[in-house]
């Protein structure tokens, strides 16, 4: 019985066999990762990985999703975590010693930011992640000082992760087409991010980022004196968008 796919849950399925191929050869599964699959639908790309790796393991929320997995994959090869995966603990998958966890997804587009965030608790048990998201927020998460697409997702994420924008993905590829263009993004978690308070840092970008057109001495004002910006390496007359992410990092440790 063919499924619908729900809005609620954001699901557009992807079939086109040359994008899961390309994708496939983006991630290079070995069969003893330790992989986690994000929403995994119909199971298109859980089928492409699983002919490499001894087993996987999957987050689902759709129970019907779940009950067709449940029966179509030997427990013994596939662990399915039905639930939610903002409020999934992705530390709770055991990885061998030594190793770190693997994580893919065609993530839906109304909850991605959140849901990244949510990741970048688990960065540190994290080997690397590849997902496939709405271009533009790639975009906003791989933007460099300086660009009209650079802001709060490229500040908090790039602390965390080298990233990089592997390739686009047409409408056409899925089913439903969505009405934006896809693209998979590559993000490996950094060794050692500059030594920051994240709830901190999240502050002051947050309120940078609030009033993007002023200088950021007025965005600041009240957080931070013109001398204390000045201290943090920055010029009190540039806008958030060309404030680079140390001297973000740098603005936070003043606090």
């Amino acid at each position: 019985m063919k499924h619908v796919a729900r809005k609620r849950f954001g699901q557009n399925f992807l079939h086109d066999k040359y994008v899961l191929s390309s994708i496939t050869e983006a991630i290079a599964p070995a069969p003893d990762d330790t992989m986690v699959e994000i929403g995994p639908g119909l199971g298109a790309m859980t089928e492409q990985l699983m002919r490499t790796l001894d087993k996987m393991h999957v987050v689902e929320l759709d129970r019907d999703l779940v009950a067709r997995l449940e029966k179509t994959y030997n427990p013994a090869k596939l662990t399915i975590h039905a639930g939610d995966a903002l409020k999934f603990d992705f530390g709770s998958i055991p990885v061998p010693a030594g190793r770190k966890l693997r994580v893919v997804g065609n993530l839906p587009y109304n909850i991605s930011s959140p849901l990244l965030f949510h990741l970048a608790t688990f960065a540190p048990q994290v080997q690397d992640q590849h997902f496939m998201l709405q271009k533009e927020v790639v975009e906003r998460m791989v933007a460099e000082p300086g660009s009209k697409t650079y802001g709060r997702l490229s500040v908090m994420l790039q602390w965390r992760y080298d990233m990089s924008l592997l390739f686009v993905v047409p409408p056409e590829a899925f089913d439903p087409p969505p009405k934006v263009e896809s693209a998979i993004v590559r993000m490996i978690p950094v060794a050692n991010p500059l030594p920051c308070d994240g709830a901190v840092l999240e502050a002051v970008v947050l309120k940078a980022f609030s009033q993007r057109r002023k200088v950021i001495r007025n965005c600041l004002a009240g957080m931070f004196t013109e001398a204390q910006i000045i201290e943090a390496g920055i010029d009190p007359t540039m806008r958030p968008e060309t404030v680079g992410l140390a001297q973000y990092v740098a603005l936070a440790n003043l606090l």
